[in-house]
């Protein structure tokens, strides 16, 4: 996927687990970030909260990423903060559109 991103002129920071993630957010207040919800150290849930608890952070949108596809899931990535969804395996054209969509709005606000 960062391959994919980086190959349509996104530019990509990746970080391996959640942990890491929420270090990177603070030092690089990035555009838009994609949370693996299954993380080590950390899991995507945490480090959504953290993220979204933070006045530096909390205005980067989240979109979750994750297997998990039951309603209850999909509710709690919103419970915790996540802008949007998109579960695994991913449909790479309609993440792009996700990532289009809230940068849209982020340009907006």
């Amino acid at each position: 996927m960062v391959r994919r991103l980086r190959k349509i002129e996104y530019e990509v920071l990746a970080v391996s687990n959640g942990l890491e993630g929420v270090k990177l957010a603070h030092a690089e207040l990035p555009d838009l970030i994609l949370m693996d919800m299954r993380l080590p150290l950390m899991d995507g849930w945490e480090a959504t909260r953290q993220l979204k608890a933070s006045s530096e952070t909390r205005h980067i949108p989240v979109i979750a990423l994750t297997a998990q596809t039951l309603e209850e899931d999909r509710q709690r990535c919103f419970d915790v903060g996540c802008d949007d969804y998109a579960s695994k395996p991913l449909q790479f054209a309609n993440l792009v559109a996700k990532i289009e969509e809230l940068l849209k709005k982020k340009q907006v606000a």
